[in-house]
């Protein structure tokens, strides 16, 4: 009698069940990453991307349909970073199932609607919030970096407030990057290992901000890459989105997951 039939044998659990990622070694705190792996996300995402490229073409151009219709809609507009961690849940859904040797399909951009919907959507609603505190901020720091202009007319109190804005700026350029690449880890967080909204945004945003340089680095090469992929009629978008996606996704494996 084969091991296959022997009824006493211990129970294996199935690769293929999202709740748990048994690939490698789960490391709930994350890992502390050099600078360089910033460039290795967008690799690996390049290499996830040339398994299937059709596929993941269709996914960008469903993507950028949404988007656009959505995006031109008052009031709907919001929806965009409501459903942003659902297809992105999907999508590592579909990263996983390459990494299982089964492809990715079509279909895997909407597997976030049946795995988990709701956490998802709180994911995108807490995103919006953050989004909502950044513009207060923003605001705040806007009007009284006006009121110095305004209060000094000499040419040193004007180049003063110039600095002053800058600096406020790029603060917030450095506050918003962490906040925005923890919720875009959060996603795999939630479909495949079952945490909560706010324990994957905690999470991702407390893993974001130990490895803040790798992921400087990651988005000013995202930075670069959309601006060349807007050059040809946004048509490098259909290459540059679904890489960015899965890249994401590389992120993911490589900060939480021994090597």
């Amino acid at each position: 009698m084969s091991i296959q039939d022997n009824p006493f044998q211990t129970p294996v659990a199935r690769l293929q069940d999202h709740g748990e990622l048994v690939i490698g070694d789960f490391q709930g705190g994350g890992r502390l990453l050099p600078l360089s792996h910033g460039y290795r996300w967008l690799q690996r995402g390049w290499q996830l991307f040339r398994t299937a490229p059709g596929t993941w073409i269709g996914i960008a151009v469903a993507c950028l349909a949404v988007l656009l219709i959505l995006g031109s809609i008052p009031f709907l507009n919001v929806a965009v970073n409501l459903l942003a961690p659902v297809f992105i849940g999907g999508l590592s859904i579909g990263c996983r199932a390459i990494e299982d040797g089964e492809g990715i399909r079509f279909s895997h951009l909407f597997a976030g609607f049946s795995r988990r919907p709701g956490t998802l959507l709180m994911v995108g609603l807490l995103y919006l919030l953050g989004l909502l505190l950044m513009a207060i901020i923003i605001g705040v720091v806007a009007a009284l970096t006006g009121a110095v202009a305004v209060g000094t007319a000499d040419g040193a109190g004007g180049e003063a407030a110039l600095w002053t804005f800058l600096l406020s700026l790029g603060v917030m350029i450095l506050v918003f990057t962490p906040l925005a690449m923890a919720v875009w880890l959060a996603p795999p967080l939630v479909v495949l290992h079952d945490f909560s909204a706010s324990q994957a945004i905690w999470t991702s945003l407390r893993v974001a901000l130990r490895n803040l340089p790798p992921f400087m680095v990651y988005g000013v090469l995202v930075l670069l890459l959309a601006v060349c992929a807007s050059l040809p009629l946004l048509l490098g978008w259909l290459l540059l989105l679904p890489v960015i996606y899965a890249s994401l996704y590389a992120a993911y494996r490589d900060i939480f997951f021994s090597e």
